[in-house]
């Protein structure tokens, strides 16, 4: 219910991203014997609410959020920055896992900036993915990654500016109009951590979550929410004079923002006294 709460409260235009979150992360906290872990990948273009949602999920499920002793994030261009360390990446990554996922079944990993991850390291933690009741000992059904990436952004404004541009409404979109050409947009692209990935290839990854690029209207609803969290009276003029602040694209269009609600937080900093 907190989950479905802050989601409805906090994230706005991603029902894609509500639905499957929801269904995915309900469904197998309430499964009392998985047959593996559970494997989110978030895509979508900065400032769109991925790094926010893998948030809310730890929130959600651990007391202390992503401040608990059984949330490990990685962030690839920091825990994992030369590419002729690569084997040694992958043994400190399995080492970790395995480490952790003893210490606690119901352990989550988040992996962030995918994108920017080299290619094959990902792939070391296939075994821990994978529907073994064991391995050498250890369960790891219970455990539960995140993946976060641009990886497959174009392809999922492709289908919403498509939408867009017949007049069809941006709530009417499916995941069945975008999920299968994300995951083969994401395993083909030679950015995007997952590339010619065997997680992807053996099925492990069990929802690719698209995250639609945010329009103006989301934009105002972010610059809102963050004004009433710090206890401010919303002034509607300075909330659209920030809107208008952000820059849009396509250039004809001017659609969707290019930062999402990235810069906002930063933008309220200049119009309020805080």
């Amino acid at each position: 219910a907190g989950l479905q709460d802050s989601l409805d409260r906090k994230l706005f235009g991603q029902h894609l991203v509500h639905k499957v979150i929801v269904k995915a992360v309900k469904g197998f906290l309430n499964n009392t014997n998985p047959k593996k872990p559970l494997a989110l990948s978030l895509h979508g273009w900065t400032g769109t609410g991925k790094n926010f949602v893998s948030k809310i999920i730890a929130e959600s499920i651990y007391k202390r959020g992503l401040k608990s002793k059984y949330v490990h994030q990685f962030v690839a261009t920091l825990h994992f920055p030369h590419a002729d360390n690569i084997n040694l990446y992958k043994d400190q990554l399995q080492s970790w896992i395995r480490g952790n996922v003893t210490l606690c079944p119901r352990s989550l990993f988040i992996f962030d900036e995918m994108d920017k991850m080299h290619a094959g390291l990902i792939d070391s933690i296939k075994p821990f993915l994978d529907y073994y009741e064991l391995l050498n000992g250890v369960s790891y059904r219970k455990a539960m990654f995140i993946f976060l990436s641009n990886a497959g952004a174009e392809k999922i404004t492709e289908v919403a500016l498509d939408f867009w541009r017949k007049g069809r409404m941006r709530e009417d979109i499916q995941l069945t109009d975008i999920q299968n050409a994300l995951s083969v947009s994401v395993f083909n692209n030679k950015n995007s951590g997952f590339w010619h990935s065997t997680l992807i290839d053996r099925n492990l990854i069990d929802y690719f979550v698209p995250f639609l690029p945010l329009e103006y209207k989301h934009v105002k609803m972010c610059v809102r929410v963050e004004i009433e969290s710090r206890g401010y009276a919303v002034d509607e003029d300075i909330l659209s004079r920030i809107a208008d602040e952000m820059t849009y694209f396509p250039r004809e269009e001017r659609i969707y923002s290019d930062k999402g609600c990235k810069t906002v937080y930063a933008k309220l900093d200049y119009y309020y006294d805080f």
